[in-house]
């Protein structure tokens, strides 16, 4: 039996049986390996180390009511991180790789998998790093793709919690045609020192600009932005620097099945002042509502502070039951392990 504080996990890493690893060497993948130690030996010029070959991605398993292991939408995160191979000139991780690789470590770890009724599941962390050799500025000739697995908390403790927000001016999170548009380590890094500073000043969340005329909303630091119009319409950003969120869009097509207008557009900074619900989404909290944004010297009110509006709250719920199987799965998003 684990000795494990299932109520209160937090979202942070805890040790469990193994990760799995992949070599690619010569042009092909090996057949991939459990592995206990959670460590990597890699060369002092690995060129993830150098040169920011990086790439990774997050998702989720869930125990579920009927007792099942559930992963929600993996070939998402696998269509993403082969994106993302692409433009970083790493070798692409295959979807079936990539599938067979969640089912095995997620199988491996299964005792780690938080119980139904906790609210928490299992955080899935894919990360593939060049791992060869290469004091050039090129790509490696060698690279490793793995898997860890960590047990993860309910992030919100009786319903949802709003927080402030507040626009960055100084900084950018990504360059124009730059790579904000793919999932590496690097946009993470170009966020972290404004995000201290947001954080320090009291605002747990940040909101990015576009960054050529800094007029248009683009996302927050970790998270896509969504708006809600007083009729119930869900606004997101279209820019190529915007990462493309599986939780957005899996979002975007519950608003549809309840019945909301969607659209996808440049969205201008002004325009916060109409809606009456804006929310940061991602992978490991689905929603944060936020009820108030600063810009600059002017402060604008969203929503109640106390609670969140009625679409974020409904949209979360309607995640949540599919992902812990309360509801059906009729876009069959759902893999089960």
């Amino acid at each position: 039996m684990l000795n494990i504080d299932w109520g209160n996990l937090g979202f942070k890493y805890m040790d469990t049986k193994c990760h799995i690893r992949y070599v690619w060497r010569d042009g092909k993948w090996n057949e991939g390996e459990l592995v206990e130690e959670p460590y990597l030996k890699m060369h002092i010029a690995a060129t993830c180390l150098h040169y920011g070959q990086e790439a990774f991605e997050g998702m989720k398993a869930f125990r579920c009511k009927d007792g099942a292991l559930r992963v929600f939408r993996p070939e998402q995160n696998a269509d993403r991180m082969q994106k993302t191979a692409i433009r970083t000139c790493m070798a692409p991780v295959p979807e079936e790789m990539f599938i067979d690789a969640i089912k095995r470590v997620v199988k491996a770890n299964e005792e780690y998998v938080p119980p139904y009724g906790t609210g928490g599941s299992l955080y899935i962390r894919p990360l593939l790093i060049g791992t060869g050799e290469q004091i050039g500025v090129a790509p490696s000739t060698e690279y490793t793709f793995l898997v860890l697995v960590m047990p993860a908390g309910e992030y919100y403790k009786g319903g949802l919690k709003p927080v402030k927000s507040v626009i960055i001016e100084d900084f950018d999170r990504a360059a124009p045609k730059g790579m904000g548009d793919v999932k590496v380590g690097g946009n993470y890094a170009a966020s972290i020192y404004a995000h201290e500073k947001a954080k320090a000043a009291g605002f747990p969340v940040e909101l990015y600009l576009d960054p050529v005329k800094h007029s248009y909303i683009e996302e927050f630091a970790t998270s896509n932005f969504l708006g809600i119009k007083a009729d119930g319409t869900y606004v997101t950003p279209d820019s190529p620097s915007v990462l493309p969120s599986v939780t957005n869009k899996t979002l975007m097509q519950l608003a549809k099945d309840h019945g909301h207008k969607v659209e996808v557009r440049p969205v201008h900074v002004d325009e916060l002042e109409t809606f009456t619900e804006v929310a940061a989404c991602g992978t490991a909290v689905v929603v944060t509502p936020v009820y108030e944004i600063t810009h600059g010297k002017k402060v604008i009110t969203i929503s109640d502070p106390e609670v969140a509006g009625p679409v974020t709250e409904k949209l979360f719920n309607a995640v949540q039951d599919i992902q812990y199987g309360r509801a059906p799965d009729t876009h069959g998003w759902c893999m089960v392990i």
